[in-house]
């Protein structure tokens, strides 16, 4: 496990950071306009409370700061298909976590039992067929996929075509345009999960805020499922995070530390960009430029070094989102910030409303 809290309070249990949601406030389709959310803004400094839309944004910023942005894409990675075998053929549906190499995946599968190493699938009317190689130790599978590369340029290219993009299942609306489940300036392709803080930027937002003389640097952190896996240890210093394909570009690199040398402010957009710019710095919270794999695992006792303000979502009771954005603030006023919202009946989770921690 990475060692990721240097002063970590190991007292600290999963249900400390449970809490009620009413399930009307589930959002289950986004906000007209992707700028119109709501947004809570605190203020770490006093613990105030202020309430605006998205599109104020604008108002807390200043020239020279940098918005650190996620860009990966969120792929079709939901499979839907036939067990191969005798008649009659068992549905099956695999869930693509992250790409191993080549054309082997981890992917989540169901149903479980009828899915052992050796077993074989077919999707797309048999354009696409994936081996079950290996059952690793948190149940999931690494499959190898098999289809016909003349046909199609790369597998995203069949995905596609098969696959549909995998909701979380909480929203059970289905969707007239999914699309709003990807960020505007998604690039990279590669998640199972949108970064959905950054569902709230539209590209004239983002206009504004270059105009206002604001850096945009982007970074790529592949979302997995393990990243909003409940945590089921009761201690919370013995979850274990999934790990995470990451990529901080030379470019990026070299305008966050300019923004830090030069008394700006690094503002992250989401949870993935935070631990994304905490896994690449240094003590000083200057970011190196490199890939890899990271399974950073933030809660409260960490101390932040490339971070200064967080723009991020509402996240579910007792998850590893919500432990981050309480390290970044206090338990207790992040708490208290989720019941003043679900006074006012603010809209949670992927498609919900967002809050700004400065």
């Amino acid at each position: 496990m990475e060692e990721t809290n240097r002063n970590p309070e190991t007292e600290l249990r999963t249900s400390d950071f449970a809490y009620d949601l009413p399930e009307e406030l589930i959002a289950q389709e986004p906000a007209p306009k992707r700028d119109e959310s709501r947004l809570l803004v605190l203020r770490r400094e006093t613990g105030s409370i202020e309430h605006r839309h998205f599109f104020d944004l604008v108002d807390y910023l200043k020239p020279g700061d940098t918005l650190v942005l996620n860009d990966s894409k969120v792929i079709p990675a939901r499979l839907t298909g036939e067990k191969v075998g005798p008649s009659p053929r068992v549905p099956v549906e695999f869930l693509l976590l992250r790409q191993m190499e080549d054309d082997r995946w981890e992917a989540m599968v169901h149903p479980g039992r009828r899915l052992k190493p050796g077993t074989v699938a077919e999707f797309g009317e048999g354009r696409l067929t994936g081996e079950v190689e290996q059952t690793l130790e948190d149940g999931t599978r690494v499959i190898r996929f098999r289809y016909d590369h003349t046909a199609y340029p790369s597998f995203f290219a069949l995905l596609d075509e098969i696959g549909s993009l995998p909701l979380p299942p909480y929203i059970r609306k289905k969707q007239s345009d999914e699309s709003r489940y990807q960020t505007v300036y998604a690039k990279w392709e590669g998640s199972a999960a949108a970064p959905t803080a950054g569902l709230h930027f539209t590209k004239e937002l983002l206009e504004s805020v270059r105009g206002m003389g604001v850096s945009v640097a982007p970074v790529l952190l592949h979302v997995g499922l393990g990243t909003f896996r409940p945590v089921k240890e009761e201690k919370i210093k013995d979850h274990v995070m999934h790990r995470e394909y990451y990529s901080v570009s030379e470019e990026s690199a070299d305008l966050i530390n300019r923004t830090r040398q030069n008394g700006g402010r690094i503002l992250a957009v989401g949870t993935t960009a935070v631990r994304t710019l905490e896994t690449v710095s240094d003590e000083r919270g200057f970011v190196r430029p490199q890939s890899g794999e990271t399974g950073i695992f933030i809660y409260p006792g960490y101390r932040f070094k490339a971070v200064d303000a967080m723009i991020t979502n509402f996240h579910l009771p007792e998850s590893t989102l919500l432990m981050l954005v309480s390290a970044f603030s206090d338990r207790e006023t992040i708490l208290k910030c989720y019941q003043e919202a679900i006074q006012l009946k603010y809209r949670f989770f992927s498609f919900g409303d967002a809050m700004l921690i400065l």
